[in-house]
């Protein structure tokens, strides 16, 4: 099973970030590309890796900006929900900030009215029920096929960040299991069909929590799924962590959810494509051990699912536990996931929960710090 997420198409696609963040950083002159050239990344306290570019403002707490490019082939086949995704997926990464979304920009091409007014259907709809205005853009109407790109400006007033994971902090998963799987792709639809007012509560949760010094470390669950994003966010604190698979929150089996221990091929599919899965509500928190509990009881008074599924440990290695077995899905001493080279561990651990801020730069200390926003 780890194997074939190993091989899938959402951890290949995480990996060529690995390619394009050593070519922003490589600017020393060569035979090949002539004179050194501005460098593309000026030095903040906040590394890139994370969920949203982040600027710092003069006046306190930090502007959020989001970007997220659809696969073509979605476009084309289902350009209401891909219009739709494309807006919902942004303002989850700007949620995953601790930021609350300002404003939706897209860059529009498309060859044909039908395909044009689906995806634009399928973005106001978005827009519409999470209360976030689609400002402007840009738009080909002559191109040679469908494509989408979404944009989303943000605000956060505190940080959660993908460096400020700890030694011995809780590994909490949130997910609304109040919904379905979209036809057979691996995405678990909690939002199109939801009441608008709960969307955007259950959407608040997180800066709130971050408001409130619950929570300072944690990802968006994207297309590499709840496995795969939890290595990025290990990647990017230098941490290591075991999982129990049998406490991942799950639909139930009458709709879709896995079996963790039948021994048949239907199983193994439904197991493989639920840690495959991109729900439309998912985070994957890392959390003080004392601060669990009420972490927890936040997501419970959403009704939304939130388990505790094992916890960061030092090292480089993510370890799947499922009964008695468990096997290594990366060790990122050996191969880094989305931030380049090997990672060499330098978490230490915590008991208090810190600004995230100021944990993203407390937790670079690696060869990481080339990688900023």
């Amino acid at each position: 099973m780890l194997t074939a997420l190993r091989a899938g198409r959402g951890f290949a696609h995480k990996r060529d970030i690995a390619r394009v963040m050593q070519s922003l950083d490589d600017d020393a002159p060569n035979a090949a590309s002539g004179p050194a050239v501005t460098p593309t990344a000026a030095p903040t306290t906040i590394p890139n890796g994370d969920d949203c570019a982040v600027l710092p403002l003069p006046g306190g707490g930090h502007q959020l900006l989001a970007i997220e490019g659809l696969m073509p082939d979605f476009v084309q086949q289902q350009p209401w929900f891909a219009g739709y995704s494309a807006v919902m997926v942004n303002l989850s990464d700007v949620a995953a900030m601790g930021g609350r979304p300002t404003a939706v920009v897209d860059a529009l091409w498309s060859t044909d009215e039908a395909t044009t007014a689906e995806l634009l259907r399928g973005m106001r709809a978005a827009c519409a029920q999470y209360g976030v205005p689609l400002v402007g853009g840009h738009t080909n109407l002559r191109s040679a096929g469908a494509q989408l790109a979404v944009a989303v400006l943000g605000r956060a007033e505190r940080l959660i960040s993908s460096f400020a994971a700890r030694t011995d902090d809780r590994l909490l998963v949130a997910t609304d299991l109040r919904g379905a799987w979209q036809g057979d792709a691996p995405f678990w639809n909690a939002s199109t069909d939801a009441p608008a007012a709960r969307l955007q509560a259950d959407l608040t949760l997180l800066p709130q929590l971050a408001e409130a010094g619950l929570v300072d470390a944690g990802k968006d669950i994207s297309m590499a799924g709840v496995l795969g994003t939890l290595l990025m966010l290990l990647e990017c604190s230098g941490c290591g962590a075991r999982v129990e698979l049998a406490r991942l929150p799950c639909p139930p089996r009458t709709h879709g959810g896995p079996d963790w221990h039948a021994d048949s091929n239907a199983a193994h599919a439904a197991r493989l494509r639920w840690l495959s899965a991109f729900p439309s509500f998912g985070f994957v928190l890392a959390v003080r051990p004392a601060l669990a509990a009420q972490v927890q009881a936040r997501f419970a008074e959403h009704g939304i699912a939130c388990a505790d599924v094992g916890e960061v440990q030092a090292g480089t290695r993510l370890d799947v536990a499922l009964g008695a077995e468990q096997a290594c899905l990366w060790d990122l001493a050996e191969s880094g996931f989305i931030l380049g080279g090997p990672v060499t561990s330098t978490s230490t651990s915590t008991s208090t929960s810190t600004s995230a801020s100021a944990s993203a730069a407390a937790s670079t200390k690696s060869g990481k710090e080339r990688h900023h926003a």
